[in-house]
């Protein structure tokens, strides 16, 4: 994978981390209410460790449960810094193949943001950003009911595989591609409450566009994640993803012309698209006062591994002078306000 490919995963997976966001309880003086609210708090909490390592709660629901979970003593919204608007922001490094198919790595730096901002989410992906038109008013967060829930918006994303940081002198000779800016949608859908009363499911994807006249392809990341909180400051994050490309993007990134041949002595090569790779993330995260609510600093951490398939394995840039098993990991901090 490319050193931004792997930066969306991470973003991504990040991103898809808070799963999902239900309507909270309206206020009253009824037990019921105040159970919600409180109910509220706990999974607030764990969205805003979240979100402190650049994770946005999006989605909308479609309908409540009667029966708030049960929330443990000692949590209290009174200092939350999640209203109507909010930001994170945060840096991290990452230790990733140089292209796609490399088996040299190299360090990167991931700057991140994420938030709502005039009714809007946030979240990283990768070397770009997707907005989540469906991001729910300020107070609700997943956990606070048994709902499903939504995202859509738009996604750009910026590409730079083989326009740099190409460690390798054979595919290095075979010249340096241009950088591709994709546009596309970005969606999901999560199911609140699986395993335990904050955790939630996410199936979702996203479709991008080559429109900077790159590879002029495009790409379909389908993915499924599996977030909870493991206490009021720590969260965890397991994700299986999927990238999906069409010919004009295998041609671009792993085919192997006669001009490309001669001037790096790889054989030459036709690709076609399909199944380009398959992947497992996980994340961690913890907010370093112990309490979520109130912002300030959090620091995450990420491993992860990608499988190449077909073409994008059989290349001579994976093949000969690669390998097909990309790993990849990185550290970040973050700054919630």
């Amino acid at each position: 994978m490319t050193i931004t490919k792997y930066a969306s995963s991470l973003a991504v997976a990040i991103g898809l981390a808070a799963g999902t966001a239900p309507l909270a309880a309206k206020d009253a003086g009824t037990k019921a209410d105040e159970e919600s609210e409180r109910a509220e708090a706990t999974a607030t909490n764990a969205v805003a460790t979240a979100a402190a390592t650049t994770v946005v709660a999006q989605p909308t629901t479609t309908q409540q449960s009667d029966a708030p979970p049960a929330l443990p003593p000692g949590v209290s919204t009174d200092d939350s810094v999640f209203d109507e608007t909010w930001l994170t922001v945060g840096i991290g490094a990452g230790y990733v193949p140089s292209y796609s198919g490399s088996d040299d790595y190299v360090f990167f730096p991931l700057p991140l943001v994420a938030g709502r901002v005039g009714g809007v989410g946030i979240t990283p992906s990768g070397a770009g950003v997707s907005l989540d038109l469906l991001s729910p008013e300020a107070g609700q967060a997943p956990g606070a009911s048994q709902d499903v829930q939504f995202s859509l918006g738009p996604a750009i994303s910026f590409r730079n595989d083989r326009a740099s940081q190409i460690e390798d002198p054979v595919v290095e000779a075979a010249g340096e591609l241009d950088t591709a800016i994709e546009l596309g949608v970005n969606g999901g859908v999560t199911f609140p409450g699986v395993l335990n009363p904050f955790d939630t499911v996410t199936v979702g994807a996203t479709v991008r566009w080559d429109v900077l006249g790159a590879h002029e392809g495009m790409i379909v990341d389908p993915s499924i994640t599996y977030f909870t909180p493991l206490s009021e400051a720590a969260i965890v994050t397991l994700s299986a993803s999927a990238q999906f490309v069409d010919d004009d993007f295998a041609q671009y990134y792993y085919s192997v012309s006669s001009a490309q041949s001669d001037a790096s002595g790889l054989p030459q090569f036709e690709a076609e698209g399909g199944l380009n790779s398959i992947g497992l993330t996980a994340i961690g995260a913890y907010d370093l006062d112990g309490n979520a609510l109130n912002g300030g600093l959090s620091v995450f951490g990420i491993g992860g591994y990608s499988k190449l398939m077909n073409d994008a394995a059989d290349t001579p840039y994976t093949a000969i002078r690669g390998d097909a098993d990309q790993w990849f990991g990185g550290l970040g901090i973050a700054y919630t306000f």
